[in-house]
């Protein structure tokens, strides 16, 4: 992992959906200046995974690298949302929420996305 991340890097599945809808969303409302958006297809998506112990045929959890280390499934989402200055508060108070059920309700949509919210053959970010 880089030791100093200046812009959070998200790593996540472009060829997923609903993980596609939730970048596009955050290219919306997030300032420009504070995440680099990497599919995990990609070149440097592949590379961060290797890095960092990950499989690298196949994202489970979203990955947000920072400044303060790397986060995974609802505390990767959660740091993520609260680095939007209008959804900061909304981040603060999901965080009340246990660990243990959050994580429940991120796997259970992790496995289920493509059943739910289909797969596409392009993504979000131009990477190729």
């Amino acid at each position: 992992m880089e030791s100093a991340v200046s812009r959070g890097m998200i790593v996540f599945d472009g060829e997923c959906n609903l993980c596609n809808g939730v970048i596009g969303w955050l290219m919306r409302f997030a300032p420009q200046s504070i995440f680099q958006f990497i599919p995990f297809q990609s070149p440097k998506g592949q590379e961060l995974l290797k890095k960092n112990g990950f499989s690298t045929k196949r994202l489970d959890t979203v990955i947000l690298i920072d400044e303060k280390g790397l986060h995974t499934h609802s505390d990767g989402f959660l740091q993520i949302v609260s680095k939007i200055p209008k959804w900061k508060r909304i981040a603060a108070l999901l965080a009340f929420v246990p660990r243990m059920i959050r994580d429940g309700l991120y796997k259970l949509a992790s496995r289920n996305r493509v059943k739910w919210f289909g797969q596409s053959q392009s993504c979000t970010i131009n990477f190729r």
